[in-house]
């Protein structure tokens, strides 16, 4: 049964570099068994070839406090094939990152409490959209200069957005992303639909389940963990 699952996070200078190897299973995430896919675009054409060099910069020359990259954590209709799903990535990166720096991975890691595949996605972006200008790296991340654009770097597009503001922008993003997974699954055949509203905004009853967490699935027998997805799948 599809289920919606959008999270938005932020990450701080010095991160990017490690966490873009971390979702293309590079490096020391290479022996993880559970990629499907990557891609990146819209690169600067010091890194057309290689969206690492990209993510370095931003680590190195982003203001102290600023974030380097935000990421979508997306979690995709297990009805739809390996090859829909990849279908659906390619139209939500166009609806969820136009002319923004972008790397992404699909991944499909067996569920800790079944066999059952949880096919995600991790969107990376840069908030610093592409405005025609070639900068080298160290311009790219800097201040943006809104009466001379070529003298300064890419403007933000969270730059001077209140809380308000950006709360508004995430709720439209979670809304176009759900609006996009329900019409691959009515195009492939499929009755099951998702929402991006909370379970009190859809006026469900239910209550959120919480995250086990790993160290807790291991120490469950397997009669634990039976009753477990019995008693979630009548939480339903």
């Amino acid at each position: 049964m599809a289920s919606f699952h959008h999270r938005i996070k932020s990450g701080a200078k010095g991160s990017a570099a490690e966490h873009a190897r971390y979702i293309s299973r590079e490096g020391k995430y290479g022996n993880r068994e559970d990629l499907v896919g990557t891609g990146y675009g819209n690169m600067p054409t010091w890194a057309a070839g290689d969206p690492s060099l990209f993510w370095k910069a931003g680590d190195k020359f982003e203001r102290a406090n600023g974030a380097v990259y935000r990421e979508h954590e997306i979690a995709l209709p297990a009805e739809l094939s390996t090859e829909q799903q990849k279908e659906l990535v390619t139209r939500l990166v166009h609806e969820l990152v136009p002319g923004k720096p972008y790397q992404f991975a699909i991944h499909a890691p067996k569920g800790a409490l079944s066999s059952v595949r949880n096919p995600h996605l991790h969107l990376m972006f840069s908030d610093r959209a592409c405005d025609g200008i070639d900068r080298p790296p160290e311009t790219v991340f800097s201040r943006f200069n809104p009466t001379h654009p070529e003298r300064g770097g890419r403007k933000k597009d969270s730059g001077g957005k209140n809380r308000l503001a950006m709360r508004d922008q995430a709720i439209e993003a979670r809304r176009r992303c759900a609006a996009l997974q329900n019409q691959a699954l009515a195009q492939y055949g499929h009755s099951a639909r998702v929402d991006h509203r909370s379970l009190k905004d859809q006026g469900v009853a239910k209550q959120a389940e919480h995250h086990l967490g790993q160290a807790r699935i291991k120490k469950m027998s397997e009669s634990e963990k039976q009753d477990y997805l019995q008693s979630r799948q009548g939480n339903v």
